[in-house]
């Protein structure tokens, strides 16, 4: 006959937890946004002093038209050398990228992630109801892991 436990069910090591894992918990809120018609000197210029890589662009009423980053005033830097000339007073609609992907705010940052894994995207535009309300960026999804680990979700 063999030993019989009598120690019961064991509790599990994790902790339950309802912690929050959407977008909009971990987003960037308060952007740094730019015009169309705004100079891409301007722009450059903003990027150096706030320590960013790129914002989106919105038109004068307020709606997503574009997304502006490092990589764009790379073209900019490159048609100068290229044309010898120095860089020029060119605005931001020139160097945008148009077509944004963009994300909800209500999906879940593992759903996100698994959007930045499929995608070479840095950042995307956080929308709800068709309005922007903040950005997320690769770095936000990572924290939110680093937050969330050894968590059992419900």
């Amino acid at each position: 006959m063999g030993i019989k436990s009598f120690q019961g069910v064991r509790k599990s090591t994790k902790k339950e937890f309802d912690a929050p894992f959407l977008v909009e918990d971990y987003m960037t809120k308060k952007l740094l946004t730019f015009s169309p018609e705004q100079s891409i000197l301007e722009v450059m210029e903003l990027f150096a002093k706030n320590h960013i890589s790129g914002g989106p662009v919105i038109d004068s009423n307020g709606f997503l038209v574009g997304i502006i980053s490092e990589a764009d005033c790379m073209k900019q830097i490159s048609e100068s050398r290229y044309f010898n000339q120095p860089i020029l007073d060119k605005s931001v609609e020139r160097f945008m990228t148009k077509n944004v992907e963009t994300i909800d705010n209500d999906i879940s940052i593992f759903d996100a992630a698994g959007i930045f894994y499929n995608s070479n995207r840095r950042r995307l535009p956080v929308m709800k109801n068709g309005i922007l309300v903040g950005q997320i960026s690769r770095k936000d999804i990572v924290i939110a892991a680093l937050k969330l680990s050894g968590q059992n979700y419900k």
